[in-house]
């Protein structure tokens, strides 16, 4: 409401400068006309502001009238035609209404010109020319208005996307903590030597979730170095006749990439996918990066359950990630591709990284 009423303020102040600048300009041609005589001065101002008074009926006429219901509504005939109609008329008003009486009040001999085809012609070229001028000057602040609005639309669309954002990072810590808790409270539980090394590495894990991970896009390394220590502390829940193989394949580029991607697919296979009976447990998790500019990332693992394996795999964490390639990465910039056939369940994640 407060920016209305300053840009109202402005848009008056603006309309105020521009008809004093108008009739200053025509009061100067005149006064130089009249061989700079001070006691013609009365009547030359005069002369200056009764032909703007008629430059302005037509301004606002065209600006109020014809643009919004004419031109807005992509008549271009009809406007053009009573935009023609606004000059001859404002040409015949300034000459025949308003010239008659200043030159019956100014002019000595009394004999003067009812109608003057000349003056008529200049009026009706000056008039287009300050509907011309005007009409600009309004697609320039119409223009100049949209941009603006279109600002203030896509900061707000970021402050929306930002606490969006936060609101899924929010979501990944408690997720990501729970979980390797538990796999620490199973050890815990036989008094194993390696939960003090465990603690300490998921210090390490929580450290990068927390604080290294707040911005939308961090280093490629750091988060395949986060990824290679958390799938060491989720080993700890596999069973020994498990296979699980960690791989990364190519150069690692220095790219960008989002943070916390692949926590949820790791983390689902070693909770969900390593339950096969007949002793063909396996998981596969590999990054490749045969194009600098891209990723491949691929997890396979194999399962019993197909009904169990879908309910598993629709929880906080995943929908977590699609939201976040969604709102961080353009829809060819990405693609998530998550099957399961044949007792092997499969996401594969192709991504374009950020410089």
């Amino acid at each position: 409401m407060a920016e209305l009423k300053k840009y109202k303020r402005y848009s008056f102040l603006g309309h105020i400068s521009f008809w004093v600048i108008s009739i200053s300009f025509w009061l100067f041609q005149l006064y130089l006309a009249s061989e700079r005589s001070i006691d013609s001065f009365p009547a030359t101002l005069i002369k200056a502001i009764v032909p703007n008074v008629g430059f302005a009926i037509a301004v606002y006429l065209n600006l109020y009238v014809l643009i919004p219901k004419v031109l807005k509504a992509k008549n271009y005939i009809f406007y053009a035609f009573w935009l023609i109609v606004l000059m001859a008329s404002i040409s015949f008003l300034i000459q025949l209404v308003f010239m008659y009486p200043l030159n019956y009040m100014f002019t000595d001999t009394g004999h003067f010109e009812v109608f003057n085809k000349d003056i008529y012609s200049a009026g009706f070229f000056v008039t287009g020319f300050y509907l011309g001028l005007t009409s600009f000057l309004k697609f320039v602040k119409d223009w100049f208005l949209l941009q603006d609005l279109n600002l203030k639309y896509a900061q707000i669309e970021r402050q929306k996307l930002e606490a969006e954002l936060k609101t899924l990072k929010g979501q990944v810590n408690p997720h990501f903590l729970f979980n390797s808790l538990n796999n620490i409270y199973s050890l815990a539980l036989t008094h194993s030597e390696k939960v003090p090394e465990l603690i300490l590495k998921l210090s390490d894990l929580m450290r990068h979730v927390i604080y290294e991970s707040r911005e939308n896009y961090i280093s490629l390394y750091k988060e395949l170095e986060f990824v290679k220590n958390f799938v060491s502390l989720q080993k700890i829940r596999v069973s020994e006749n498990a296979r699980v193989s960690f791989k990364v394949e190519g150069e690692i580029p220095s790219k960008k990439i989002a943070p916390l991607l692949f926590e949820p697919f790791i983390d689902n296979a070693f909770k969900h996918g390593l339950k096969n009976t007949n002793g063909q447990q396996f998981l596969t998790i590999s990054f490749q990066f045969e194009n600098k500019g891209k990723l491949h990332f691929l997890i396979q693992n194999s399962f019993d359950d197909p009904v169990d394996m879908d309910s598993k795999y629709k929880g906080i964490g995943i929908d977590n990630v699609k939201q976040r390639l969604a709102h961080l990465y353009k829809e060819n910039e990405y693609n998530l591709d998550i099957t399961k056939k044949d007792g092997i369940f499969t996401v594969e994640l192709l991504l374009d990284l950020k410089d």
